[in-house]
């Protein structure tokens, strides 16, 4: 068993797709009308194949009260994996991006927190 999609609630799923895939660099993989909504998926740059982040809806009665409270308590919806926390934020910052938390060692990891700009904040880090 493998983990093939994940998903990140959205309030806006073409604001979502502007800021991770242009901003943050993820590349498009699904965009499917589903009505309302659309199925869409963005993938890791240079791996097409790999896991799939879904820009999910947040329109469930409860998504919105949970990614609210979470927010509000500072806890970052998921977690990226980057090589150098410290370049990414800089190239971050240089887009424009609002971290919450700069890069900061926590033992075996260097973490920062970001803004998504669709009601999430979202985690860099990258092992010691």
């Amino acid at each position: 068993m493998k983990i093939v999609v994940t998903s990140v609630l959205v309030d806006d799923q073409a604001k979502a797709l502007a800021f991770y895939r242009d901003v943050l660099g993820f590349e498009l993989k699904h965009d499917i009308p589903m009505g309302e909504h659309r199925w869409l998926t963005l993938t890791s740059p240079g791996d097409p194949d790999g896991v799939e982040l879904l820009l999910e809806p947040d329109v469930h009665p409860a998504a919105r009260p949970f990614k609210s409270a979470i927010k509000q308590d500072g806890i970052p919806y998921t977690s990226f994996g980057v090589e150098d926390v410290h370049a990414e934020y800089a190239r971050l910052c240089a887009a424009g991006v609002r971290f919450t938390q700069p890069p900061t060692a926590m033992g075996a990891v260097t973490t920062a927190v970001f803004d998504d700009t669709c009601g999430n904040l979202i985690q860099i880090a990258q092992p010691a």
